[in-house]
């Protein structure tokens, strides 16, 4: 069993904690919170034997082999960082940080202890992404990929209240970039590398993060375009049109119908049946890289996770988008 110690008591580790149940040799052993009440109110709930409110006790434990962070975005590098200079195998809620320098010391300090960094970007790990990859050559040279998440945010009606939520707080490195965009951006860089160039724009809200926007990605011989948004709904799918015809994917961050168009005008199916929950299967690759020994994904690797970030930090640049960890250096 992999025993795993949880960081961060919020929604995402919930629906984590039930898409787990299925997943073999997961052993949920410990929960960190900044309370007590808080750490003993969710380990009553998910029958948890241990909890901690001190990380720096909980990293040196022998109660756990493992860690899942899923704390607001500016504490993944430091909280990781931490958890792997003291052996712990960390899967770390997207994005991986706040920035790619944060990134980069996070799989350097995996690499110098020969533990298992990976960052929980479910959308790669899906049954149906792995079909994409698969039958990507079947549309022929791709020459554009399209995709769009926007959601509008509950807590968008609370900043519009005049109550700013860690959503919409520069402080914690969030806005819809980073929660939205990067569901779009992670997939792309998997599929086909960094781009060799980026244009942006987007709409800045008052407290300092970005509420909406668009990205253009140029590569040799094709381009990308993305879209997010939390202050908007879209209900379009994503696309990779090629030259013999369309891949098109329902929902590219939960891929749960994905399809082929061809330019004669046939349609050949490519959904593959997924019977778990989404996370199920990114906490599943996480358990068996450990069991089998290795320190980095094959799909969610360092390198997929370094180059979303850059290109992360190259579109928050040309949009003036400037965290605090931004100038920790």
């Amino acid at each position: 069993m992999v025993r795993v110690g949880i960081i961060g008591t919020n929604w995402i580790t919930e629906r984590l904690l039930e898409a787990v149940k299925s997943v073999e040799d997961f052993e949920l052993s410990a929960v960190y919170s900044r309370t007590r009440e808080r750490a003993e109110e969710f380990a009553d709930k998910y029958e948890i034997e241990t909890t901690f409110t001190n990380l720096e006790e909980m990293a040196a434990s022998s109660n756990i082999d493992a860690v899942y962070i899923a704390t607001p975005n500016a504490y993944h590098a430091e909280q990781s960082i931490l958890f792997l200079q003291n052996g712990k195998h960390v899967l770390c809620e997207k994005p991986l940080a706040a920035n790619a320098t944060e990134v980069k010391k996070m799989i350097e300090t995996a690499k110098e202890h020969n533990v298992l960094l990976m960052e929980a970007m479910k959308s790669t790990l899906l049954p149906n992404f792995k079909a994409i990859q698969n039958n990507l050559h079947k549309i022929g040279r791709v020459r554009k990929f399209f995709s769009s998440y926007c959601q509008y945010s509950s807590r968008y009606d609370k900043y519009k209240e005049g109550i700013i939520l860690n959503a919409f707080n520069p402080i914690f490195a969030n806005g819809a970039l980073m929660d939205l965009g990067t569901y779009c951006l992670y997939p792309l860089v998997t599929l086909f590398g960094e781009p060799k160039d980026i244009k942006a724009t987007s709409v800045m809200l008052e407290s300092g993060v970005d509420g909406e926007g668009s990205v253009l990605l140029q590569y040799e011989d094709k381009e990308a375009v993305v879209m997010y948004s939390k202050i908007s709904n879209s209900h379009l799918p994503t696309e990779i049109q090629g030259e013999n015809g369309s891949m098109i994917i329902d929902k590219l961050h939960t891929a749960e119908d994905v399809e082929i168009r061809y330019n004669d005008g046939s349609i050949e199916k490519l959904t593959v049946e997924q019977p778990y929950p989404a996370m199920y299967y990114e906490v599943k690759e996480f358990v068996e890289l450990i069991e089998a020994g290795k320190t980095e994904s094959d799909i969610n690797s360092y390198d997929n996770s370094y180059k979303t970030m850059h290109v992360m930090d190259q579109v928050r640049e040309i949009i003036g988008l400037v965290y605090p960890n931004d100038k920790k250096g």
